[in-house]
């Protein structure tokens, strides 16, 4: 008789697949275990100091940028609307795995549930992404500032800022929860261990033991797409900013361009 394991699937079964009793035995996966970033127990205070101080830092700077473009109406322009949805987005990002972090230190337990895993990872790709969006727009918003200052009124109007912060959440929200359903079609065994403080795509897709070939393919696609093309954005808009302000003859008209 042939007992299932984790490192020794059914031979019976096809490679890449299990069969419907070694699936549900496999998926019964109620918790993970974060490892975190050292198991040394006299570096667990120090960590925890560090890391709630950086994360004080990050939420109240993001707080003051977000309540000084907020309350000073000069600054309600499209660069500082932008800025001010990138300071939110950091702060969300942060608390994703942060404060789950700090639990995990202060109460000496590294466990996460499947169910945890699964949310973090969702708001973890959500804010990732959206954060990349915002630095996008951000760069095309300067590029128009800077080699069309005439028409900057006319082309970064409201309704387009919405607009294009609309698309960015769409977008980063229906990837999010792509990547989050991919997840859970997979099977797990029992007493996972991921290598990190937090759960991340890769890992849990590496920690599977069903097929992960349509995960990885979907990931990597949409790395490639939602990670190459704001990259390949930013520096289009920064390389025609460049090239706008040496073709400036003016020293002053440099120093201004350069100074926004």
């Amino acid at each position: 008789m042939s007992q299932m394991s984790c490192e020794s699937p059914s031979l019976s079964a096809s490679p890449g697949r299990l069969d419907h009793r070694e699936a549900e035995n496999l998926t019964r996966v109620s918790e993970f275990v974060l490892l975190g970033l050292s198991e040394e127990t006299d570096l667990q205070p120090l960590l925890f100091g560090l890391f709630f101080s950086m994360y004080l830092i990050t939420v109240l700077g993001n707080l003051l940028i977000i309540l000084a473009v907020s309350s000073d109406s000069h600054l309600h322009t499209p660069m500082y609307f932008f800025l001010a949805n990138l300071s939110f987005v950091d702060i969300c990002f942060t608390s994703t795995t942060i404060p789950k972090m700090l639990v995990n230190i202060e109460t000496q337990s590294k466990v996460i549930t499947y169910e945890g895993c699964i949310t973090q990872i969702y708001f973890l790709i959500l804010f990732a992404v959206l954060d990349v969006f915002l630095l996008t727009v951000m760069a095309y918003d300067r590029f128009v500032a800077i080699c069309h200052p005439l028409h900057y009124t006319v082309i970064m109007h409201p309704r387009l800022c919405g607009l294009l912060l609309l698309v960015s959440w769409i977008t980063c929200i229906l990837n999010s929860l792509l990547q989050s359903l991919m997840v859970l079609r997979l099977s797990f065994c029992a007493d996972l261990q991921i290598p990190h403080f937090f759960c991340e795509l890769n890992q849990m897709i590496q920690l599977a033991c069903s097929d992960t070939f349509l995960n990885n393919m979907v990931m990597y696609f949409a790395a490639l797409l939602l990670g190459g093309g704001p990259f390949t954005g930013i520096l289009y808009s920064y390389c025609k900013i460049v090239s706008c302000i040496r073709a400036m003859s003016s020293a002053q008209g440099k120093y201004k361009a350069f100074s926004t």
